[in-house]
């Protein structure tokens, strides 16, 4: 349930920028974004014809805490949206655009959070809008999706796309849960539930996952494309890989784990990646490819540390993600 202590409401004022003017072709984003509180008020219904899209933050990264890993990511959210604000709208006049606020984590009380979370994003896809999370480490993956999965069920599979170097899918220690620990959480809950995991990993670097995550990964059925097909430019395996899996599933959650660029693109993560993949052309062509399936129930750009930034650049990468994805959900044909 939605609280007091677990979540916070985005303040108007938080979305500021440069004005060229007020028609409808010269407005940027923070003129269009309408700001709503979860606690106070019920989600704007959405008329015949309207597309919606709800900014949620995760402000959280106990996980990546719990995951031995360099803090900082909970102020994510807020890099995001200041990172975003200023992107010109080339949006359909029948697009509407709300702030929803962020699920904090309380008390370093991840599991809560991560409910709280899933409750949520079923609540924005109940009122018909697609939920663009803004993390926050990569624990955002569990809540996330769980909250796509109840909501599809008996409606058909989901689908897990994760851009990423690792596999995140660890089995928890004993602090439990962890920002390297959703997907195997996701699998189990699959498991119990008598339904098919399905998971595709793009961007696994070998440097950075064991021998025990690759076996992992092979027992739970996970299907992964290492970073060389980035590399090496490889469409035909990748395009090959995205296509087959989408035809298996009838719901997608995309997540995008920032650490999965190269160092030089994205400096502000947990764990850099020297040889990470490049944010261009085939990555692109990727998620496009994803985006553009109809298929997806929700994005997420996770793992945004500003404190470890360097120019804003990987702040700026997350939001250049975010902008192809409602570019792709909502905008201009």
């Amino acid at each position: 349930m939605i609280t007091k202590d677990s979540y916070r409401p985005t303040a108007a004022n938080t979305w500021t920028g440069r004005i060229d003017g007020t028609e409808t072709d010269l407005l940027r984003w923070h003129q269009v974004v309408r700001t709503v509180d979860l606690l106070q008020q019920p989600l704007p219904a959405l008329q015949k014809g309207q597309k919606g899209v709800a900014f949620l933050g995760f402000a959280c990264d106990e996980g990546v805490r719990r995951n031995k890993g360099r803090t900082g990511a909970v102020e994510g959210p807020g890099a995001l949206r200041k990172a975003v604000s200023n992107f010109p709208a080339h949006f359909e006049e029948n697009t509407v655009l709300l702030d929803a606020g962020d699920i904090v984590c309380a008390d370093t009380e991840l599991e809560n959070a991560q409910l709280v979370l899933s409750e949520a994003v079923q609540a924005l896809l109940g009122a018909g809008y697609l939920p663009v999370l803004l993390g926050g480490g990569h624990e955002i993956t569990y809540g996330h999706a769980s909250g796509i999965r109840k909501f599809v069920q008996q409606k058909g599979n989901l689908g897990l796309i994760n851009f990423d170097a690792h596999f995140d899918i660890r089995i928890p220690g004993e602090e439990g849960p962890s920002s390297g620990t959703g997907f195997w959480q996701l699998a189990q809950d699959c498991k119990n539930s008598d339904e098919t995991f399905n998971y595709l990993a793009l961007g696994i670097q070998k440097n950075g996952n064991t021998r025990q995550l690759f076996n992992i990964a092979g027992e739970e059925g996970a299907t992964y494309v290492g970073a060389d097909a980035f590399h090496l430019n490889d469409k035909d395996t990748l395009l090959a890989a995205i296509q087959h899996f989408l035809s298996q599933v009838d719901h997608v959650y995309l997540t995008t784990c920032l650490d999965v660029f190269a160092a030089a693109f994205a400096p502000g993560v947990s764990a850099t990646a020297y040889n990470g993949i490049l944010p261009g052309g085939m990555f692109l062509q990727c998620y496009r490819a994803i985006m553009h399936s109809g298929k997806v129930r929700g994005v997420d750009v996770a793992e945004l540390n500003p404190s470890l930034d360097q120019d804003n650049r990987t702040a700026k990468l997350g939001a250049a993600i975010v902008f192809e994805t409602l570019m792709a959900y909502c905008g201009e044909e």
